[in-house]
Order: structure tokens, then sequence, then C-alpha cells
């Protein structure tokens, strides 16, 4: 009687790989001893400050600054790209129009542009142009005011990216899709809210998040405005105190903190459509059963044919 030869399995080896992991974790004890022994870092300074009350209230600043320029982005970004989208030529051409001047700009100088409006515009008036119908006039100096122009300059910047991150999560979803929906006979607006946006949201996501990251890490640009969020805080503190790396290194850190919270979210919700997706596939895939639990016997009927 023949015995089959017992099979032996030698899993592949890849030396390169070993050496290359070698090498990074070589590099990063260098870059780890460098950084926690060297007395020039002044660890104990960035321990006495990183829960500072001031510096906590810079962060507030800043997280309010994201939250609203994140949220008014994504309402003015949205309506761009439905514009972007849309049939009409002239809702097209302006926001192309928009979309192209925003992206163009620097935050920087749209920011210092907004931060001295009240310089070419002693008021803003609502009306009807060309006309002297008014219906409201207000100071522009008590309009736009430190806070206020932050929010606006993020805002008007951010929703120009937003936009093309929506209008491409649109396309991206099968042409199939928009004309199934448009066959059920639903309203615009729902065909969009039901259909196609759970759909785009599978690529807008990726895209938006680092957006949204972008955002966070750019409000250090309002310091130009000499508004107390983080960066300029920590700014105005090494300037008195003459501990810059110390203090860098703290708003490096809360930098980081907000980057990863955000990362840790964007990684939740992709899941969670993973997730509701691959239930919905396997829901097609389960095949009906019979109510009844009772075989359906097929029976076959005999053919008279005529012979001729």
């Amino acid at each position: 009687m023949h015995t089959p030869s017992t099979i032996k399995v030698v899993p592949a080896r890849y030396p390169l790989r070993t050496l290359g992991a070698i090498i990074a974790l070589f590099v990063l004890a260098v870059v780890i001893q460098s950084v926690a022994f060297n007395p020039r870092w002044e660890w104990s300074v960035f321990a006495r400050w990183f829960f500072d009350p001031v510096i906590l209230e810079g962060l507030a600043q800043t997280l309010l600054l994201t939250l609203i320029g994140t949220v008014l982005s994504v309402v003015i970004g949205g309506m761009l790209a439905l514009a972007r989208l849309s049939s009409s030529w002239l809702l097209n051409s302006l926001a192309w129009g928009y979309i192209w001047l925003f992206r163009s700009l620097p935050l920087i100088v749209v920011l210092i542009i907004l931060y001295n409006f009240s310089y070419l515009y002693d008021t803003l008036s609502i009306g009807i142009p060309f006309t002297q119908i008014q219906w409201g006039s207000y100071q522009t100096i008590n309009v736009l005011g430190q806070f206020s122009t932050a929010v606006v300059g993020l805002t008007l910047v951010q929703s120009a990216y937003t936009a093309e991150i929506i209008r491409g999560g649109f396309l991206g979803v099968d042409h199939g899709q928009y004309e199934a929906a448009a066959a059920l006979g639903l309203p615009a607006w729902r065909r969009t809210l039901r259909i196609i946006l759970p759909q785009a949201l599978r690529t807008i996501l990726p895209s938006g998040f680092n957006e949204i990251i972008s955002l966070a890490k750019g409000t250090a640009m309002v310091y130009v405005l000499a508004m107390p969020e983080l960066f300029y805080t920590i700014q105005m503190i090494y300037n008195r105190t003459q501990e810059v790396i110390p203090l860098l290194m703290v708003g490096a850190v809360w930098y980081l903190v907000i980057t990863s919270v955000l990362s840790l979210i964007q990684h939740l919700v992709e899941r969670w459509l993973a997730r509701s997706e691959r239930r919905s596939a396997i829901n097609q895939q389960t095949p009906a059963r019979n109510p009844s639990h009772q075989p359906v016997l097929q029976t076959q009927e005999a053919a008279h044919v005529p012979i001729p």
C-alpha cells in the first residue's frame, strides 16, 4: 500500500524586508534618544506650558474655527458642487469662477484683504443694485471683527476645495444610478439625498477628512489678524519668555492630537460605511426561502406531437 508523503510547508523568507525593518528600528531608536535625552529640548518647560489655561484658551479658539469653518464650507461647497453639475450654464459658470478664484488665492492674502475691508468700503448695504433702494446699512468695522474675518476667510477658501471634492464624489457614482433614481419618479432633492449621496460618500469621505485636517492646521494662518488662537498665543508667550523650542513643541503636540482625533473619526466612519455595505451585499446574496418550508416539486408535462 502506497503511503502519501508528508508535505512540508516552508514559509517564504524576505531578507530585504527584514533588513529594512532593522534599519528603520535603528533610525527610530536614534531619533528617540536624541529627542528624549537632549536637555536643549527643555521638556520641563514643555510640561509646564502644555496644560496652561492660556494655551487651552487658544486651543479652544482653534477648535471653534475648525468646527465652524468645516460646517460652513460643507454647506457652501455642496451648493457650489450642485451648481457645477447643473445644466444651467449661468450657475455652472458662476460656480466655476468662484472655485477658480479662491483656489488660486493664498489663504493669508484673503485674510489680510478681509481684515482691511473697512479701508475699501466704509459700509455694507443690502438693497437693489444700481438703485437707491436699501433695506439696511452697516459699518464694515462693526461687521468684520477678528473672529468673523477669520471664519469668513477660512470658509471662502475651504469651500472651493470642498466643492471639487463633493463634485468628484458625485461624478464617481455610476450614471445608471441616476437613471434608475429618475425612473422611480422621486423629486430631485430626494434622489440626491437618499440614493446618490450615500454612494458618493465613499469617495468624498477620505478627501473630505484630509481637507478638515488641513483646515485645522490652516487656522494657524489667522495669526496675521492678531487673533489669540493656538499658534498666535504660543508666539506671544515665547516672544516674552524666549523659550521658543519647547513652546513650539507644545503647539506641535496639540496639532498632533487634533489630527489624530480627526483621523480616528475618519476611520470609524469609514468602517461603519463598509459594514453597512457588507450587510446590504449579504442581504442581496441570501436566497429567498419558501415560507411553507416545503420542497417545490417541478413537474414536466408530456408533450403530444402529432405524427404525420
